[in-house]
């Protein structure tokens, strides 16, 4: 059976995932991966949903950088990678110590409290200075380590350091590029890239970049104040999610 086979109702709902996931990466910068993962490892396993996400979030990242890569803020995005890098050996221990459910309750609270404060428009205290990035940077290494959900931590520090729509989106996927490459590759040498893997990438391939176009215009289309309200939105589903 050749790689191209198999292209039954499970790999069109697969790709339906990929495509919705791949649009809310684009139009809003995050939360492809919290999106997907629930679902395809209720269809595919945890073995194979989990490369396949990585794969996939890695090629969204690298897509929205050809054309956004002007709007990276550099020493912000490096400041967080190097701090994410030192949390994660944390992560792991916690990973091993921890109950899952605990951590992604109180992620789910963190979430869904953030969104919802902000959408109150009560007013957020400001970042002026890049020192805390460090702090956001550790704890995203730890959740990442832990979970596999870095993004958040990294999403707040961008709110509170009020980046501009574009900035926000471009600096999360130069970030999302450095820690994804590593995730990849951590799954390449563990053995988890299989031929259903990349069968399902090379099918989605096409899906997930219509995905990331539609959804680059859609961010591009909306004002900030439509974007922030839509961000915090998102962040509060995401943090609901989390409860389940």
């Amino acid at each position: 059976m050749g790689i191209l086979a198999d292209f039954g109702p499970r790999t069109v709902i697969v790709l339906g995932v990929l495509f919705f996931a791949s649009f809310a990466r684009s139009a809003i910068g995050f939360g492809d991966a919290l999106l997907a993962m629930p679902v395809l490892a209720l269809i595919l396993g945890m073995k194979t949903a989990t490369p396949l996400v990585a794969l996939v979030a890695l090629t969204i990242g690298i897509t929205i950088l050809l054309r956004a890569w002007r709007h990276v803020d550099a020493r912000a995005t490096w400041r967080l990678i190097l701090s994410t890098f030192a949390g994660i050996p944390l992560g792991l221990t916690l990973l091993k110590m921890a109950p899952v459910g605990v951590v992604r309750l109180i992620l789910g609270v963190v979430l869904v409290t953030f969104g919802a404060y902000h959408l109150s428009r009560l007013r957020l205290p400001k970042l002026r200075t890049e020192r805390l990035s460090y702090l956001f940077g550790f704890v995203a290494g730890i959740l990442g380590g832990a979970y596999n959900t870095n993004g958040p931590p990294v999403v707040i520090y961008g709110v509170m350091r009020e980046w501009p729509k574009q900035r926000f989106r471009a600096t999360l996927q130069g970030y999302f590029l450095i820690t994804g490459s590593t995730i990849v590759a951590s799954h390449g040498i563990a053995g988890m890239w299989t031929r259903e893997v990349f069968r399902l990438y090379l099918y989605g391939l096409p899906i997930v970049v219509g995905g990331v176009m539609l959804g680059g215009w859609a961010h591009h289309r909306a004002s900030g104040e439509q974007f922030r309200c839509a961000l915090n939105i998102f962040l509060i589903a995401l943090g609901i999610l989390m409860f389940f």
